[in-house]
């Protein structure tokens, strides 16, 4: 007995056709060869039979199509099979178009890439209003442009604006957006889309397709100016710059010539690096969601889900601690916030107002919602007020006299069963937790700033935290929607201790000569979005200055502290952070520029190494120490450690991973 196909076709009593996409192998609907066949089969057998019309649909619960299978895509060995894949598919969906009778897609759950593809290729498109239905072409995102037809079937749906700034926006947008932007034709509930999609095939079937109005041409400047803005921010990345020329070529020319454009432009593209590094880095992150501790411990996991944390202590109501408190309350969790002195809660207060507010903004969520969550937040200056948590986090200073201090008092105060947890980015848990009782939970959860927008937390283990504790943690910071890499307590953990080494050598590169302009200009080129000493301004000249001097501490021989940070704060240049005005760059009315009051510190001459040695010196500094980190085991793998610097750096995503570039280079 044959497997069962992913691709399954019948004619109901009224003379609809039905395709329905159900891969019995895998959770999702994706498109790969055996998929192509079968859907061929399905549509040639369906053109054979006197019908009224065809509705296409999923019989998957939260998938409709994923788009095409990656590894596959990623395996195609050069340029030629990249693009009669895509001459394939297009021949593919171009059986759909030419069907004699309306063709009506029924889209429920994500609908991504080949797949809203081959719904571009149908007539009319119904989507259900479910939070599982995300819509559109994200290809760019992973170093591709649309090869199946998007980059000509969408222009002349919706116009070359709209087209050109959804598919460069890379994003998954939901039914309602989708039917906005004109994207689908209608939006219907999801327990009626397969009686609306049949209503409407009849329909169609009896009144004929639909006239479209031809979309206006895109100005006169339009595409010039997208090339200008994909330059700039898209630095080292084909697939923009493809997708305008498939666009604007295309655009002038009629169907069949406009796809082989198409075609071939997809296929130089998707055989080429910086294409299989950002597949790489997908199956990077799909690989982060499935962290486990099964390295780390001895012990098997409990058969049982760990308890979850339900109310949350903040200590510290500085930038980080307000980040965290408002982040767990957005995810639906108790809060209370504590300082010292009231000033400083009341200031937190007013940061955790301000990023609710910027939610609402951008959509995120709606005011009755942002008004409930920060309802959820206690504050208070007393640590009696946390004897309800069943977490407490850290984020005061650091400084381990003090943290040592706190874990010694809220191990008086808080029950046996509340684990601890530090936000320190440098800092060993030993030393830490060496005045608590109980550090079997004792755990180090760091955040990176700022917590709403960055992904990453560090998930630190102690030599004696339990894994029952580190269960817990892991949950919870999943639940936070964030991912979470592994590592071992050791000073800087990972993103910490490889950045600084990065930093400081940069801070070198500047006392022996090289220009502010040409550092930081030399890793804009490679690709990072900003240059080292940039990201100091950003990070503070403060806190920069101070992790230098702990790394030397902890590293003694291998670290030698620069020295340019700690005279900048003699004389007052902090950087950005908190409201400063100024450190490696002056920040006034809006503008970022150089900042003369540097000059009082620049050596008497000026030389750079050259943009390139100067990127190759730097990133050659972070491999070194990332190897390091490796080989003492802070984590397990050479993919944490990318996903890591990926995540919690900056690091540049076309690029693969710097593990992943270093062993491409032979490094």
């Amino acid at each position: 007995m044959s497997d069962p196909s992913p691709v399954s076709h019948s004619v109901d009593a009224e003379g609809i056709g039905w395709i329905t996409f159900d891969d019995p192998a895998s959770r999702a609907n994706i498109f790969n060869p055996p998929t192509q066949a079968a859907l061929s089969v399905a549509v040639s057998a369906l053109a054979a039979r006197p019908l009224k019309a065809v509705v296409v649909l999923s019989a998957k619960e939260k998938i409709f199509i994923a788009g095409a299978d990656l590894k596959w895509l990623a395996a195609l060995p050069d340029a030629a099979a990249a693009t009669q894949a895509s001459r394939d598919g297009q021949t593919l969906f171009a059986q759909l178009d030419n069907l004699k009778v309306p063709v009506v897609c029924a889209i429920h759950g994500a609908c991504a890439g080949g797949g809203y593809e081959l719904a571009l290729a149908c007539h009319w498109r119904i989507a259900t209003d479910a939070k599982e239905t995300v819509i559109g072409l994200p290809e760019v995102g992973l170093g591709l442009i649309p090869g199946w037809g998007g980059c000509v079937r969408l222009p002349r749906l919706i116009g070359a604006e709209t087209a050109v700034t959804h598919m460069l926006k890379a994003a998954l947008v939901p039914a309602a957006a989708a039917l906005q932007a004109g994207l689908v034709d209608e939006v219907v509930p999801a327990g009626e889309l397969k009686a609306r999609a049949k209503a409407t095939a009849l329909r169609l079937a009896a009144e004929g397709l639909p006239t479209r109005p031809v979309p206006s041409a895109a100005p006169a400047d339009f595409f010039a100016g997208q090339r200008k803005t994909a330059l700039a921010k898209m630095r080292g990345q084909p697939a923009p710059l493809a997708v305008l020329d498939a666009v604007e070529k295309g655009a002038g020319l009629p169907l069949g010539p406009a796809l082989e454009l198409e075609a071939a432009l997809f296929g130089g593209i998707a055989a080429g690096e910086v294409a299989k590094n950002l597949i790489h880095v997908f199956h990077l992150k799909e690989r982060g969601k499935k962290t486990n501790l099964d390295g780390w411990y001895p012990e098997v996991k409990a058969a049982t889900a760990p308890a979850p944390f339900r109310i949350v202590g903040v200590l510290g109501a500085g930038v980080m601690g307000s980040g965290i408190a408002q982040w767990c309350a957005s995810r639906g969790l108790g809060v209370i916030m504590c300082d010292s002195e009231r000033p400083a809660v009341d200031r937190g207060i007013a940061v955790i107002r301000g990023l609710f507010k910027q939610q609402e903004e951008r959509g995120q969520l709606t005011h009755a919602q942002a008004h409930k969550m920060m309802g959820g937040i206690g504050v208070t200056t007393s640590l009696e007020d946390f004897d309800m948590c069943d977490l407490v986090i850290e984020a005061i200073v650091e400084n381990v006299g003090a943290k040592q201090k706190l874990y010694a008092q809220l191990s008086e105060k808080m029950a046996p069963d509340c684990v601890f947890a530090s936000n320190t980015s440098a800092l060993p848990l030993e030393e830490l937790a060496a005045r608590a009782t109980n550090p079997g939970r004792f755990v180090g959860l760091h955040f990176f700033n700022p917590v709403g927008r960055m992904p990453l937390v560090e998930l630190v283990l102690g030599k004696e935290t339990t894994r029952a504790t580190a269960e817990r943690a892991l949950a919870f910071v999943r639940l936070l929607g964030k991912t979470p890499i592994v590592c071992r307590s050791s000073p800087g953990f990972l993103v910490t201790r490889v950045l600084f080494f990065y930093l400081n050598e940069a801070c070198r590169l500047w006392e022996q000569g090289a220009p502010t302009e040409a550092i930081d200009g030399a890793l804009r080129d490679w690709g990072w979005p900003m240059g080292p000493m940039r990201l100091i301004d950003e990070v503070g000249v403060d806190v920069t200055d101070f992790i230098f001097g702990e790394m030397q501490h902890y590293f003694p021989g291998r670290f030698t502290r620069t020295t340019i940070c700690s005279r900048m704060l003699a004389a007052g240049l902090r950087g950005r952070k908190n409201g400063e005005s100024s450190g490696f760059y002056a920040y006034a009315d809006g503008k970022e520029t150089l900042n003369a009051a540097l000059a009082q510190f620049a050596p008497a001459e000026t030389s750079s190494p050259g943009s390139a040695a100067i990127a190759d010196r730097l990133n050659g500094v972070m491999i070194d120490e990332t190897k390091r980190v490796l080989a003492e085991g802070v984590v397990k793998t050479p993919e944490e450690a990318d996903l890591a610097l990926l995540l919690g750096t900056g690091f540049p995503v076309f690029r693969g991973g710097l593990m992943h570039y270093a062993k491409s280079r032979g490094l």
